[in-house]
């Protein structure tokens, strides 16, 4: 790490690992920053669950505790979906020096309905994983049932590797906390004025949270951000095209400038 580089954490999305999210895109940032990965509370890899039920609120007090834990004041904060989500509530903590949220979670209300078809999906997709496991290595080697086994994730599935898909298959089913997130009412306040530069960058082809779904209310809770379109990716742009993400991130943290 070159002395003086900035701080960034990526905060990954519900059921994936710090490791399957970020892998690609770490090398993109490390020249710029100094980089932390951190797995969410209850996720693979990350925090153990104390107590029951788990709340969005814990996995962001999780997720604030790493930062005090690695002495981190406001660091630069990047995160997809769930991890967007975290990323702005701890930018309303004062935890962050900018963000960039990718198709986070939360921009939605009780009324909608919009939450309760996100879990639904993911819950269905669950279920499928859990039962497929047995066969997911052997699935997994043809490359259009890979782009099938990731299309809630990404539009080109069939690009990542065998192992790469059941290591995102694996983080699912290891993940302990869907069922509490589920039955959780979270959802993004308005957030005005900012406490620091924040840019919502949305996935064009995000299935699980569509962009003309989420657009207006995005605009709405958080008017002062910047907001854009990702080109040709899903709802993990990460695993599409981790350069557009990495160019995306580093352009939120002026880092591209220098």
């Amino acid at each position: 790490m070159a002395s003086g580089q900035s701080a960034l954490v990526l905060l990954h999305g519900l059921t994936m690992s710090g490791e399957s999210a970020w892998r690609e895109v770490v090398p993109l940032l490390a020249d710029h920053h100094q980089v932390f990965v951190p797995n969410a509370l209850g996720h693979r890899g990350g925090p153990s669950v104390q107590r029951r039920p788990v709340t969005v609120s814990d996995v962001v007090d999780a997720a604030e505790q790493y930062l005090d834990k690695h002495g981190l004041d406001r660091p630069h904060l990047a995160g997809n979906s769930m991890g967007g989500y975290m990323g702005i509530e701890l930018a309303r903590r004062g935890r962050a020096a900018t963000v960039c949220a990718l198709s986070p979670g939360g921009l939605w209300s009780s009324e909608d309905g919009l939450q309760a078809r996100a879990f639904k999906t993911i819950q269905r997709i669950l279920a499928l994983g859990r039962l497929m496991r047995p066969v997911i290595p052997l699935v997994v080697r043809s490359a259009s049932l890979r782009r099938f086994e990731n299309r809630h994730l990404a539009v080109h599935g069939d690009r990542l590797t065998p192992a790469q898909t059941v290591e995102i298959a694996n983080d699912s089913l290891a993940c302990t906390v869907v069922d509490d997130l589920s039955a959780d009412v979270w959802h993004i306040a308005p957030l005005n004025p900012l406490p620091c530069p924040i840019t919502i960058a949305w996935a064009e082809k995000d299935t699980l949270l569509p962009l003309e779904l989420y657009r207006t209310v995005a605009r709405e809770r958080l008017p002062q951000a910047t907001f854009t379109v990702l080109p040709d990716v899903g709802h993990a742009p990460m695993l599409d095209d981790p350069e557009l993400v990495a160019r995306t991130i580093l352009a939120v943290t002026g880092a591209a400038k220098k």
